[in-house]
């Protein structure tokens, strides 16, 4: 029976990735950090314009928010020893009506379970957005709203968390509860695993 690669080996596997290249507007540019002692899962939608040019997962205003909600630093959102980010998507999907395009179907599949084999130490999934939620939650919510509304039922393992993007702030708005009573939480659980 096969095992599987070493992270570092997967890794390349997945950054040399070209499986829905031709549907890609920019061409593909997985983007995505990861390693065998990571404490904490990032998993979000896909990589916008500006992190498929740079490289640099959540290098935008989204980035931003994310880490002000978990009270981190930059240093440490990318010391990928501490925290790993796995978006539903790895490459920028292109452009739709009201924002990106959903995650492309084919990355977390084809990906995802080989790469958490390789990483036991992560005490917490955080799951952006509602690709992400739908993805890893079995559960019967219809809605974003409702399923980050119950997130204490989701722990130790998961917290469902609404997309960072500065298109949410009505959301937030009219969900004050979530900074309220998520947010502290997030940092507590945060601030107790590193």
């Amino acid at each position: 029976m096969a095992t599987d690669p070493p992270l570092h080996k997967l890794l390349q596997e997945v950054r040399q990735c070209a499986v829905c290249e031709k549907h890609l507007p920019l061409g593909a540019n997985p983007v995505l950090r990861a390693s065998a002692t990571a404490r904490v899962l990032i998993v979000g939608q896909a990589p916008g314009t500006r992190v498929h040019k740079t490289g640099i997962p959540w290098n935008d205003p989204s980035g931003d928010r994310l880490r002000s909600w978990m009270n981190i630093d930059r240093d440490t959102f990318y010391n990928d020893q501490l925290i790993a980010i796995v978006p539903m998507g790895f490459c920028y999907p292109g452009k739709g009506k009201s924002g990106d395009l959903p995650p492309r179907k084919e990355c977390a599949p084809l990906w995802h379970k080989k790469l958490l084999a390789q990483m036991p130490e992560i005490k917490l999934t955080l799951l952006i957005g509602q690709y992400a939620q739908r993805h890893y939650l079995n559960d019967n919510y219809k809605t974003l709203t409702e399923r980050v509304k119950n997130w204490q039922g989701f722990l130790p393992d998961y917290l469902p968390l609404p997309h960072p993007s500065p298109r949410n702030l009505l959301w937030l708005k009219r969900n004050p509860w979530f900074e309220q009573e998520v947010v502290p939480k997030l940092r507590d659980i945060v601030r107790r695993i590193f």
